[in-house]
């Protein structure tokens, strides 16, 4: 298959570039420890007849078909991982409605602020074996960010991955997407206004959170992405996984940016804050990610740095609106990553939204049970499909989360908000 071609040729290169030269986590050990796996063949449950599980996937199917076709919805990528195995993955429309061609398992699509789940992770890893420490101040760790009143001298790594500068939500956004340089916005945040005092709030950032590229770039003495990738995503075989417009521009298979069926143009500007939201990949590997969150890979993700990642540093508002909003209770965040209650289920993960792409990760740690999808339009309505699949699960059958029998037909439905507040610009927050 092209998959198992394109993870020949990926492990093949990495391998005469020095692969196992290369060391992990700031330098004090090999990564020739770290296994890649290779799979000869990979029969992805991608048709019914290799739908099996407690969750109802044919229902699930005929739902996300019907979701599809949706004129607020372009294409569609969404994997389901059932008792921590892969038990679902299904395509629906366009990756260009101006060609028509369609989504694949092996589209790529954007992370957006997904990808914070990976910066939360690779800070814990280098925590986890000493290279860092998260209780340093970051005004000591020479990044660009200066908070009001000198407040980096005593505001954490911790801190910034938790989302407690204390400034007001996505602070600075509109000046990233006009496009402002990153690490000038990062200084001039010494004179933006504060919602609560620097530590003791969550306040959700994209280009003060990007300081964490700065600080984990150094302690792993290489660029930020390839840090991820090279310790994360290729000892994971997620071969379509990494970093920069170029990266998914240039592919033969992406998903462009929608509103509705009308093609956007491209915009650069979260991937230029890395740390924030610059990850894409196809979604067989965005499903592999969330494996690895649910401690199906300890060689790479030993059970202690999930945890210090995942466990809640601070309460944050409600998520989402609408119904979705009054359905989730007691939500937290850690290194990067959600937590809230749901139907008396503890979920986690992450949801995300640049301009023209969207994304959500939520899974169940007790079951192992989760959904991955993404997709190229800027339509709200399907961040509410983890919730369907979690509640087919449980065999909870009153939720109808994607029933779509009372929205409009013709478009101008009532979308559920972004995950992070929207930005005041033109392009939505992550």
């Amino acid at each position: 298959m092209q998959r198992v071609f394109h993870v020949l040729i990926a492990i093949a290169a990495l391998g005469l570039a020095g692969w196992f030269g290369v060391l992990a986590f700031g330098g004090k050990s090999p990564l020739a420890s770290i296994e890649i796996p290779i799979k000869p063949t990979e029969n992805l449950p991608d048709t019914p007849a290799e739908w099996r599980g407690r969750i109802d996937y044919g229902a699930l199917d005929k739902q996300l078909a019907d979701l599809s076709r949706r004129p607020e919805m372009a294409g569609l990528a969404v994997a389901v991982v059932e008792d921590g195995e892969l038990r679902f993955v299904r395509t629906y429309g366009v990756a260009d409605a101006s060609t028509g061609a369609p989504v694949t398992p092996y589209t790529l699509f954007r992370w957006a602020s997904v990808s914070k789940t990976a910066t939360g992770s690779l800070a814990a890893a280098l925590a986890s074996n000493g290279t860092i420490d998260l209780k340093r101040p970051v005004g000591d760790s020479g990044t660009t960010l200066v908070l009001p009143g000198g407040a980096e001298a005593r505001v954490t790594l911790e801190d910034l991955l938790a989302q407690r500068t204390g400034l007001t939500k996505n602070a600075y956004d509109e000046k990233l997407e006009e496009g402002q340089d990153p690490a000038l916005l990062r200084a001039s945040l010494v004179a933006a206004p504060l919602q609560c005092d620097p530590g003791t709030c969550h306040t959700y950032q994209n280009v003060a959170f990007d300081a964490a590229s700065e600080i984990l770039s150094r302690a792993a003495n290489e660029p930020f992405g390839k840090a991820v990738e090279n310790r994360f995503f290729r000892p994971l075989g997620m071969v379509s996984a990494g970093y920069g417009m170029e990266r998914l521009t240039g592919a033969k298979d992406w998903a462009r940016p929608h509103r509705g069926r009308h093609v956007l143009p491209v915009k650069e500007a979260y991937w230029r804050v890395p740390a924030a939201a610059g990850v894409e990949s196809d979604i067989v590997d965005f499903a592999t990610w969330m494996q690895a969150m649910m401690g199906s890979r300890p060689d790479v993700f030993p059970a202690a740095t999930l945890e210090l990642a995942h466990r809640p540093r601070v309460g944050t508002a409600r998520l989402y609106g609408g119904p979705l909003r009054q359905a989730i209770s007691d939500a937290s965040y850690g290194l990067g990553w959600r937590s809230f209650t749901y139907a008396g289920h503890r979920l986690e993960g992450h949801s995300g939204a640049v301009s023209g792409y969207r994304a959500t990760m939520i899974f169940e740690p007790s079951t192992r049970t989760g959904v991955v999808a993404l997709w190229n339009s800027d339509w709200g309505f399907p961040f509410r499909i983890p919730f369907a699949v979690i509640d087919s699960y449980h065999k909870r059958e009153d939720a109808l989360w994607l029933d779509l029998s009372k929205l409009p037909a013709q478009g101008g439905a009532v979308a559920e908000s972004d995950p992070a507040a929207a930005s005041t610009g033109p392009e939505p927050a992550t």
